[in-house]
């Protein structure tokens, strides 16, 4: 891993603008939002266009990029073009309301952070699954468990930059934080640009005895999702997701209403589940490569079920602290081993094609989950169902995971 170290930190700066960017968007936009529209329901409606442009989006640029070839590489020319324009766009989301001093008469503001919103998501759309296929073409199969762990790890960083420093910003002004995040984005594609060259030849199964089965069977004629095992792992990752969506965005009420926790304090309590999910996104990695990606993701998927059903059983703020360090475990060894699963079951020259499937396979369980818990939480009139829920949706995840069959799954 040694080799690779350096060209998988440079590969890494791509997913910390994503993960950047999204964090700002999605910690700020949402207030920027509820000062111009009355109903959350319509709020939260437009929060979730990230998640259906990745569905519409990611497979056809993930596939697009495949088919690229200049001389700038496969993947870079929608970097250079997805970055720059979605940090412009972003850039100028804190400045929705100046048109109203300009035109008083028309309110704009809400026309005009609609118009940024939509663009920045597009372009952010156009570059994803190009990026995140960078790591696949540059890392040989048997390293990526372990790469992928360190590029996630790099995406967690900047979540911690995007919370910390950000939040310290906006208290000087909303515009701040958006200059800080546009910023490091086109730093991070200048880096890109300079220290990093795409293989001539992306990496691959060596022979066709070394290829997943399932792979094989696509080159022999059985195309994208009707392939079993294909379609099995990405079923299993949409309910992962699923369970993890829901975690992710009724916590703080499930707090309130099981500690009388407010806001704040319900969301430092997901912090050491952050921290540890960080610390341990390379050694899950290692793990896969060393014991297999199966049964490290099977090992992840466990924990997570045994530590959301402690949840449940155990209504005591000292044991859920621990079941969601457990958790943390678990989600790393989960997202260092299920992409690079996913994309080494691809046939040679469709990893960005394979990409475009893992993300809208994610976006499509971020779109469903919050509502169908929704439906949940209102039918019983509670949050305390919220992680029985997530169980359920791991436990059909696990169910899945047996059915996937393969050399990329197994080793």
């Amino acid at each position: 891993m040694r080799k690779y170290l350096a060209k998988t930190l440079i590969i890494s700066l791509a997913f910390f603008t994503i993960s950047l960017a999204w964090s700002i968007y999605n910690s700020y936009v949402p207030v920027f939002l509820s000062g111009l529209i009355k109903s959350s329901t319509i709020v939260g409606a437009i929060m979730t266009i990230d998640n259906l442009f990745g569905v519409i989006f990611q497979p056809f640029f993930g596939r697009l990029s495949d088919r690229t070839k200049n001389r700038f590489g496969r993947r870079m020319p929608f970097l250079l073009v997805g970055i720059p324009i979605s940090a412009l766009f972003f850039f100028f989301i804190p400045w929705y309301d100046r048109l109203d001093s300009l035109f008083p008469r028309h309110n704009l503001s809400l026309a005009f952070i609609m118009v940024l919103v939509i663009l920045m998501n597009f372009f952010m759309s156009v570059y994803r699954a190009p990026a995140v296929a960078l790591m696949p073409d540059a890392i040989p199969p048997s390293l990526r468990s372990r790469a992928n762990g360190i590029i996630v790890a790099i995406g967690g960083v900047s979540t911690i930059i995007a919370l910390t420093l950000g939040g310290s910003l906006y208290k000087l002004g909303k515009i701040y934080p958006f200059m800080l995040g546009s910023g490091l984005m086109l730093l991070a594609l200048l880096v890109l640009v300079l220290f990093y060259r795409e293989p001539e030849t992306p990496f691959a199964a060596d022979s066709d005895e070394e290829k997943d089965g399932d792979a094989r069977e696509g080159e022999r004629g059985r195309k994208g999702l009707f392939r079993p095992s294909l379609l099995f792992m990405l079923l299993t990752v949409f309910f992962w997701f699923c369970g993890f969506e829901a975690i992710n965005s009724f916590f703080t009420l499930f707090c309130k209403e099981r500690f009388g926790m407010n806001p704040g304090d319900a969301t430092q309590m997901m912090a050491p589940m952050v921290l540890t999910f960080m610390v341990c996104c390379y050694p899950g990695g290692v793990l896969g490569s060393k014991m297999g990606r199966k049964r490290a993701l099977l090992l992840g998927n466990a924990l997570i079920v045994a530590a959301f059903l402690g949840i449940v059983l155990i209504p005591d703020y000292t044991w859920t602290t621990i079941s969601l360090l457990i958790c943390g475990v678990g989600w790393a060894l989960i997202n260092a081993n299920a992409y690079p699963a996913v994309t080494q079951m691809a046939p040679a020259g469709q990893t960005g094609r394979y990409t475009g499937y893992y993300y809208a396979f994610t976006f499509a369980a971020s779109i469903a989950s919050p509502i169908l818990y929704g439906l949940v939480a209102d039918l019983t009139k509670s949050q305390g169902w919220l992680f029985l829920y997530g169980g359920v949706m791991f436990s059909i995840g696990l169910l899945f995971m047996f059915m996937v069959r393969g050399k990329a799954i197994s080793e």
